[in-house]
């Protein structure tokens, strides 16, 4: 079985395990209702994509 030549060295360890790091979600604001969205995305409230209606949305009664 093939075993490693040198031992990694803890900041080379660290340096591939920075790449892993959980980062936040990038969020925008709809430009029709002003809610939190992600990026290229219909609008789950309004259903907006790039100021056009794209989807009919329920009205809440």
């Amino acid at each position: 079985m093939a075993l490693p030549t040198q031992k990694r060295s803890t900041s080379r360890q660290r340096r591939r395990a920075s790449l892993r790091e959980i980062k936040p979600k990038t969020l925008f604001v709809c430009s029709q209702c002003k809610k939190e969205i992600l990026p290229h995305r219909v609008c789950p409230y309004c259903g907006c994509y790039k100021n056009k209606p794209v989807i009919k949305m329920k009205e809440k009664k």
